[in-house]
């Protein structure tokens, strides 16, 4: 018996997996930031969301009481006290400080409405609210 001296061995060589291996990095380079960008930008959403939700539930407590915001931050109304009077399903929660507390700032005080965010890499906690005008931004570290 012969054998055949023409049989080809079956499979791919080292430099044609080497290559499919490169192309395969570099699209996992383009697309993996692509998606840290999408979370960033679905917390933007939300947070521009949960800012305009807010504002409208504050702007119905002022029309009710005689045009006056809460005080959420001095006179003991919370947003426990906002959510027990019907004003919200749950206590909105900040998505980058998972934090849901209250305080005053009087730099944001100053800032235009509109201003969903304020950056503070040293507060933890979740909103700024100035009661004045009914104006609140939520807290990026």
């Amino acid at each position: 018996m012969h054998a055949n001296r023409n049989t080809m061995a079956k499979g791919f060589t080292l430099v044609e997996i080497l290559i499919v291996v490169v192309i395969l990095g570099i699209l996992a380079a383009i697309v993996v930031p692509q998606f840290t960008n999408a979370a960033n930008d679905a917390r933007n959403g939300n947070i521009a969301t949960q800012v305009s939700t807010i504002e409208s539930q504050l702007e119905l407590w002022a029309a009710q009481n005689d045009g006056s915001y809460p005080d959420l931050v001095t006179d003991g109304e919370t947003f426990q006290d906002l959510v027990d009077a019907g004003y919200f399903k749950d206590i909105p929660t900040n998505p980058y400080t998972n934090a849901s507390t209250i305080v005053a700032d009087t730099d944001f005080a100053d800032a235009d409405s509109g201003v969903t965010t304020v950056d503070d890499a040293d507060s933890t906690d979740g909103w700024y609210y100035d009661a004045e005008t009914g104006n609140i931004a939520a807290i990026i570290p």
